[in-house]
């Protein structure tokens, strides 16, 4: 299994893009090309920007489809937070 820290990444508010497309090549691509399961946790985080959850994430759901989301695993989010995911996520499954 596979662990990102949004907050040791991007801080209380992940909104940089350029930090979220870094965890995505260096550690969420590459656990899900071992087919890991990767635990995003966003524990301490009070905020983050559609942007930054899009960058994170979206090539994932691009490439291995609705399936991405059984081994991925969102942790600690706040219900802002799981309402950005979900919009991101609702989006990537309808293009």
């Amino acid at each position: 299994m596979t662990a990102i820290s949004v907050l040791s990444i991007a801080g209380s508010f992940a909104e940089n893009k350029d930090r979220a497309r870094e965890a995505r090549v260096a550690r969420l691509m590459p656990a899900l090309a071992r087919q890991e399961e990767v635990v995003i946790d966003f524990s301490g985080v009070e905020g983050a920007t559609q942007s930054f959850v899009h960058a994170l994430i979206a090539d994932a759901l691009r490439q291995y489809g609705p399936d991405a989301l059984d081994k991925i695993l969102f942790k600690g989010c706040n219900e802002t937070i799981k309402k950005i995911i979900g919009i991101v996520t609702e989006y990537m499954q309808e293009i």
